[in-house]
């Protein structure tokens, strides 16, 4: 499963932003189900921020969203998120590591 967050942010929040985001990701990243995370800028509009993850199923991803930590860390930022639809059942993917999961990259 694959969660996608938008977030509108001020041309002076995105430092702001960023910090919260990673301790969003870092939260989300410590519970079961967990397969990977990135955060993204739009290239064409430095206010436009996206939060990525990947789970391994729905009932991984609400179970996160019910633990402790996370509604602490990650569950503020995620509330801030534009209000569109941000879970999508993944049905093809390319470029998955031997383990059948997405390859891991670091965060910039």
């Amino acid at each position: 499963m694959l969660v996608v967050t938008r977030y509108a942010v001020g041309a002076d929040g995105g430092a702001d932003f960023l910090v919260r985001a990673r301790t969003a990701l870092a939260a989300l990243a410590a519970r079961p189900g967990w397969r990977s995370g990135r955060i993204g800028r739009a290239t064409d509009d430095g206010g436009l921020w996206l939060l990525t993850t990947e789970w391994d199923s729905v009932g991984a991803y609400r179970r996160a969203l019910s633990a402790y930590e996370v509604k602490v860390e990650a569950v503020p930022l995620l509330s801030l998120a534009v209000d569109e639809v941000s879970a999508f059942e993944v049905l093809v993917a390319e470029g998955l590591g031997s383990d059948g999961l997405a390859a891991p990259s670091g965060l910039a």
